[in-house]
């Protein structure tokens, strides 16, 4: 009994009725059982409850003026899809308990409500919020071990990721990161400051894809008073600003072929020269390069400088999408709920299970900043403790009609064809890493190798028997 108790008190009740001595007697009632119960005669004072999250079920009355049960039930999971609604009928059959389920009450009972039955149903649903809450305190548990210097991820390719930057950190002198726009390059960068014995020095960032080469060479490397229109004084650049620390250059990839013949020289000889000068300054600073792009593939454009190239690439780090561990995105939705839920001071204790399913469809091509920032405009428009469909972006709630688009193109295809299909797109999405792709698969590098082998004979064998 004093479980029961003790779950009880995790159920705040509203009891929703137009007779002011039912709703008296039935408060009371639920009170000695040890409810958190309140009552009221106005519908639209029930739903606002609702909305503000007092009540976490309400006991309703399913013939009142106005607006009936059914009505009211309606309007309350609009507002609060994750409300339990629980009708009372003066007229109960069969049929209309059915019909109430259905349309998403938790239960249909028969006025004069049997009060033993009442506190079965009570007692049931109140140990389900205690169990949420309890679940919900495991996942704030689960949340900071999986926490890895503010990234998050338990996939297998994240883990690995993690294990080869903490491995790398105290040594590393050269770092490429590679990784999709939004994937959190930058974040896996400051992860290696803090690991690394510079933890305490300085970590200057450039972005190199927003300055021009003359405005870049000066952030980098300074400028003495003089060397250019508007050189009014003399500045040192961010490798002298960061010596001793850690310089941070994102998406290198976009540099010209001349700045990168400048970065070659400070990678190989930690040397730089401020514009307008002839003076040439040692600098002992860690360098860790970022780009969106693939690199191997600029350097077979020439686009991409290769001595540079495998200057930084000494060690590379790359930063799976999130299309490649869609089982890390539960976790990260968990951990920006609750930094949103702090940011704006609201009560946001997860997702509807619709909006769950809206998330894990969509192929956020955005990646984590994509994730970051839809979770955050809705955050900021919820008005319930849950965020449901209508609080995500217009754009994701008919996402949808792109699955549909491609159920219309669907055709029949062999068993073997959907398997080498499925094989060739992960392939191509691990820029042709078998080892990478077999990890991403799930299946083992000998098996990979066998369904490779086994295509290639039935693509042969096609090509045969066309000629």
């Amino acid at each position: 009994m004093q479980v029961a108790e003790t779950f009880r008190k995790n159920l705040p009740l509203c009891v929703l009725d137009d007779e002011s001595d039912q709703i008296e007697l039935m408060t009371s009632r639920l009170a000695r059982a040890g409810f958190p119960a309140v009552g009221t005669e106005d519908a639209n004072e029930a739903l606002q409850m609702v909305r503000q999250g007092a009540c976490h079920a309400v006991i309703a009355d399913n013939q009142m003026p106005g607006m009936d049960g059914w009505k009211f039930l309606e309007n309350a999971l609009h507002s609060d899809p994750g409300i339990c609604v629980i009708l009372a009928n003066g007229c109960y059959s069969v049929e209309s308990a059915i019909e109430a389920i259905k349309r998403g009450a938790y239960d249909y009972l028969c006025k004069p409500i049997d009060f033993a039955r009442l506190l079965k149903t009570l007692d049931d649903l109140a140990q389900v919020f205690t169990h949420r809450d309890h679940i919900r305190s495991l996942d704030e548990q689960i949340l900071s071990s999986l926490e890895f210097h503010g990234i998050i991820g338990k996939s297998p390719a994240m883990l690995e990721m993690f294990d080869l930057a903490r491995k790398v950190a105290r040594h590393y002198k050269n770092v490429l990161i590679a990784g999709q726009t939004g994937s959190g390059k930058e974040l896996v960068a400051q992860a290696l400051q803090k690991m690394s014995p510079v933890a305490h020095e300085r970590f200057a960032v450039c972005d190199c894809s927003a300055l021009v080469d003359t405005l870049l060479e000066s952030q980098l490397f300074g400028h003495i008073r003089g060397a250019f229109v508007g050189a009014t004084d003399s500045r040192p650049g961010l490798f002298e600003y960061a010596n001793g620390g850690t310089v941070f250059l994102d998406e290198i990839g976009e540099t010209s072929l001349a700045m990168q013949a400048k970065l070659l020289r400070v990678v190989e000889s930690r040397e730089v020269q401020r514009v307008g000068s002839p003076e040439v300054k040692e600098v002992n600073v860690r360098l860790i390069a970022a780009t969106n792009r693939d690199l191997r593939a600029e350097v077979r454009a020439k686009r991409f400088r290769e001595d540079l190239f495998f200057r930084l690439s000494a060690i590379e780090l790359r930063v799976p999408s999130l299309a490649e561990r869609p089982e890390d995105i539960p976790i990260l939705v968990r951990h920006l709920l609750k930094k949103y839920s702090e940011s704006y001071s609201k009560p946001i204790h997860g997702l509807t299970r619709r909006a769950q399913v809206v998330l894990l469809q969509h192929d956020w091509p955005g990646n984590v900043r994509e994730l970051e920032n839809v979770l955050s405009s809705a955050a900021m428009s919820a008005t319930n403790e849950f965020i449901d469909v209508q609080d995500l972006p217009s754009s994701l709630q008919h996402s949808r009609g792109h699955a549909h688009a491609l159920e219309a193109n669907w055709r029949p295809l062999p068993l073997e064809e959907v398997r080498r299909i499925h094989i060739d797109r992960v392939l191509e999405s691990c820029n042709g890493n078998r080892v990478r792709a077999a990890q991403t698969l799930g299946i083992g590098r000998t098996s990979l190798y066998r369904h490779l082998k086994r295509a290639n004979k039935l693509a042969l064998a096609a090509s045969s028997a066309a000629n």
